[in-house]
Order: C-alpha cells, then structure tokens, then sequence
C-alpha cells in the first residue's frame, strides 16, 4: 500500500516505522515549525527511533493525494482542525485510519464521527487502538491490537495488510464501545497517577475493577456493547497505562499530585472534560471521572477527591 501518515509524534512515526517494515511505501507528514519534524529532516531521528531512507518525509499536505491510505496520529482535539484543512485535496475514496484515542471537548464526539462528518461520503473510516508503548515496539516487543470499522470489507483488508510479528491485531466488534473505551482509559491512568503520587498505589486494583465498570455502563448507555470495555481497548490497556513508567498519563497524573509540571501530551486531561459531557446526556454516573476532573479542574485537593470516592454510598459489586 502507499501509506501516508499524518503526525510526527511518538506514535505517528512509530506507525510509520512499523509499516516500513512491512513492506509498504510510507511517507510522514509533519507540519512546518514543528521541531519534531525539523528533526526527523535534519537526521531522520527522534529520542526513540531512526527512519530509514526508504520512508519519504515531507511539509506538503499534498502527500494524501498519492496515497491509498491515510493514517492520522495527532492530539484527539486537533482533529477537527485537520479535517478542515483536507477539504481542499482529493481524496475521495480514500481510507482513513485513526490511530489517536481521545474525545472531543464540549460535544463527546467520537473521533471516527468527526471523520464520517467532514470527509466526502466515498472515504472508509478505521480506527486503530489498544495497549502498547513505542519504546517496546521499536525493541522488539510485541503486542495486540485493534482495528474496527463500521465497514467489514476495510477492517479485514487493513489487518491483512498491517499485520505482522510484532503485532497481533484482532477485528473490532463495537466501533463505538472500543473508542469509547479507549478514550476513558486515560482518564484512568491519570487516577493511577494520582494513587502513585499519594502513596495509596495498592487502590489500583479497585481502580482498574470500577473503572472498567464505570465504562461499560456508558457504552451501554450509548448504544455500545458493554463488553467493549473489558476488551484491548479499555481493559487490556490498563498495564500500559496504569502500570508503566511509558505512559503519560500516568505520569502527568503523578506529578500533578507533586506539585510538578509534565511537558508532554496527556490526553485523559481533555478526555475526561468530554466523559462528563457525555455521562450527563446520556444519564450515567461515572464517579471515577468526576473525582479526577474536580482534581484537575475545579481545585478539589487530589488526595479529598480520592476520599470522597472512598466515602460514597455502599454499592452492590456489579452496580
């Protein structure tokens, strides 16, 4: 396939890396002044990995005409922007591939519709989620992820073409309920920060237990499979962002509790502001979210917030 990839981050050039050595034909876009792009040109390195010469790099938008396939990896709340800025290439027909996870501020939006909302009607929407860190993947590491569509014939067409030793892809089943779940992870890993931060580590367990069921009840108010969130998406991410010293989340959530700054993209921040959003719509309680939103936005001390869960009215185990 002629792949081009949109996002120069982490996982942007990561997924560019990957599918390089799958044979395809790749080329990664990044946006003048971005310093992590200037990088890649002047030494086709980051912190993490070298690009070989086989993968073109460049500024010009217009790399998406030439391409079978669209792989776009930026920040969840940049993605409107992005797909005003497509409007003017062809590329009807084209398949998109959504390897970010995350929601829209202020409208829950899942980010396949804000695809399926502004690309022309002949386009093919994926995504592509689940557990994994780039500095395990470029070492070798291998991991399992997931690709769902709401159109078969794409999701089996991309996993035959993206798979490969060092991941094994399963087909999604709920392309709702895996976006979902996969957003709210981060909003789990920043608590998981915040428990690290404050000593009380040994809560993670309960965390991980009502977290994944605090998110199967809002799929499942959504219209999702409540299953989902037991799946890669949301459950079987948990080591790699509960648990990992690689997760930011994780670690914006921790050093929050310290006083102290992280200077990376923690997604779960934003995330968590577009959970609300869509718990109250759709009538749902979602405790673990409001505790960790009165932390990072309404100046709720971290440590009361994980109290006041603590203290809430006793619950039956599946409630």
């Amino acid at each position: 396939m002629n792949i081009a990839v949109i996002g120069c981050g982490r996982w942007g050039s990561l997924i560019t890396w990957y599918l390089d050595t799958l044979g395809h034909s790749l080329t990664l876009y990044g946006r003048q002044g971005s310093a992590r792009m200037a990088r890649f040109m002047a030494t086709r390195q980051n912190d993490l990995l070298t690009l070989p010469p086989s993968i073109s790099l460049t500024y010009d938008l217009h790399c998406v005409e030439d391409a079978d396939v669209i792989v776009i990896s930026i920040g969840a709340q940049g993605l409107q922007k992005l797909m005003e800025e497509l409007r003017p290439y062809r590329i009807e027909g084209k398949t998109f591939v959504l390897c970010m996870k995350g929601l829209e501020m202020g409208t829950g939006r899942r980010l396949s519709e804000i695809a399926r909302e502004n690309l022309p009607g002949s386009c093919h929407v994926a995504v592509w989620l689940g557990p994994g860190h780039v500095q395990e993947f470029y070492h070798g590491i291998p991991n399992c992820m997931v690709i769902d569509s709401d159109e078969p014939e794409v999701k089996h067409a991309l996993i035959a073409a993206f798979s490969g030793d060092l991941i094994r892809f399963y087909y999604g089943a709920d392309l709702l309920g895996n976006e979902v779940g996969a957003a709210a992870k981060n909003v789990v890993g920043i608590a998981a920060g915040f428990l690290d931060g404050l000593g009380l580590t040994t809560l993670k367990g309960a965390l991980m237990s009502r977290g994944t069921r605090e998110v199967a009840r809002l799929i499942h108010a959504m219209g999702g499979n409540e299953l989902s969130a037991y799946g890669l998406c949301h459950l079987g991410d948990y080591e790699a962002t509960v648990f990992s010293p690689f997760s930011h989340n994780r670690r914006f959530g921790q050093l929050f509790v310290e006083g102290k700054t992280f200077d990376k993209l923690a997604e779960g921040y934003y995330t968590v502001e577009a959970l609300l959003t869509l718990g109250k719509a759709y009538h749902v309680e979602l405790p673990i979210c409001e505790a960790v939103h009165a932390a990072l936005y309404e100046g709720v001390d971290p440590r009361t917030a994980i109290q006041n869960l603590m203290n809430r009215d006793l619950k039956g185990e599946w409630d």
